[in-house]
């Protein structure tokens, strides 16, 4: 399928699972005949729903950039407990990776992209990248990627809840297969916070400041842990943003309408925002979609050295 100039594949097939075959769609340009980076985009959901179409408007933000698009599916939290998600995120970037000729990507140019629990498992993917095997996964090999840009997702599960108001497991519980107070080393494996290190790659995070699902201070911990290890991380404050305004209009992850600015950045185009950087704090900004398709233009570009 083409639209205008993207060439869209859907239902590739990039991991078997017990649980059936894991999918990604691809959309890229076809206006250049020279290998092309690619972003891979994690929808969001609670790691409980969602699917890969819940995702922005790839042909807008990254194929128009000269940047391919792979959106995946990865295994809910109904299928299978943490680890899973993150075997089958590095399982796509491997796939990417070893397929880059068949779809004319650039192997070395891989980023990853995402929003809620879709962030947390970039951030956690582009964290581990650097291990080419971890405890329990079947697969090896390289899983690295140049660049991750994540908005709103959580990431310190250690402190997460158990149960939710009305008394029935919380999200974060049904993930890790418990609660956490009971599964300790498990919420550590699954934190970004405790998995940073210098090795990681530049990093974009997003979070909006009236955020009543996961507190914008998630995001400023897990900024402030990459300035502190050397890693190059920019972290914006969209202000008075609620959760999912990443989300296109009418697609709302876990359909919680009272919490989430369902479709507001794309509707907005810019919103105010504070940056923050090592050695800048607070400047005043806008910050809008483009900010996420120039991050990886500029890390994914040639002239960037991985």
């Amino acid at each position: 399928m083409q639209n205008n100039s993207v060439s869209v594949t859907r239902d590739l097939p990039y991991a078997e699972r017990a649980t059936g075959t894991l999918l990604l769609d691809l959309y890229a340009p076809t206006a250049t005949s020279a290998p092309t980076p690619v972003v891979i985009w994690l929808h969001g959901g609670a790691w409980f729903t969602g699917d890969r179409t819940l995702l922005p408007d790839p042909a807008r933000f990254f194929v128009a950039r000269g940047i391919a698009m792979a959106s995946i599916e990865y295994r809910l939290s109904g299928q299978a407990v943490f680890p899973a998600q993150l075997h089958d995120v590095r399982s796509a970037i491997r796939y990417l990776r070893a397929q880059a000729d068949t779809w004319n990507l650039r192997s070395d140019r891989i980023g990853l992209w995402g929003s809620s629990a879709g962030g947390h498992l970039a951030a956690l993917a582009g964290l581990t990248g650097h291990l080419e095997r971890l405890d329990g996964e079947a697969e090896s090999g390289d899983a690295q990627v140049t660049a991750v840009a994540e908005s709103y997702g959580p990431t310190d599960l250690t402190m997460a809840r158990a149960l939710l108001p009305d008394g029935r497991p919380s999200h974060e519980a049904a993930f890790l297969g418990g609660p956490p107070e009971q599964r300790q080393a498990i919420a550590l494996a699954a934190s970004p916070l405790h998995q940073v290190a210098a090795a990681a790659p530049p990093f974009q995070i997003s979070h909006g400041t009236s955020d009543p699902v996961i507190a914008h201070e998630e995001s400023e911990r897990l900024h402030a842990a990459l300035i502190a290890a050397g890693v190059e991380s920019t972290l914006y404050l969209v202000e008075d943003y609620k959760h999912g305004f990443l989300n296109p209009g009418g697609r709302m992850e876990a359909g919680l309408t009272d919490v989430m600015d369902d479709g507001r950045l794309q509707r907005e185009g810019r919103a105010a925002a504070r940056v923050r950087r090592a050695g800048l704090r607070d400047q005043p900004t806008t910050f809008g979609f483009d900010d996420i398709g120039d991050f990886f233009v500029r890390h994914l570009s040639e002239g960037h050295t991985p």
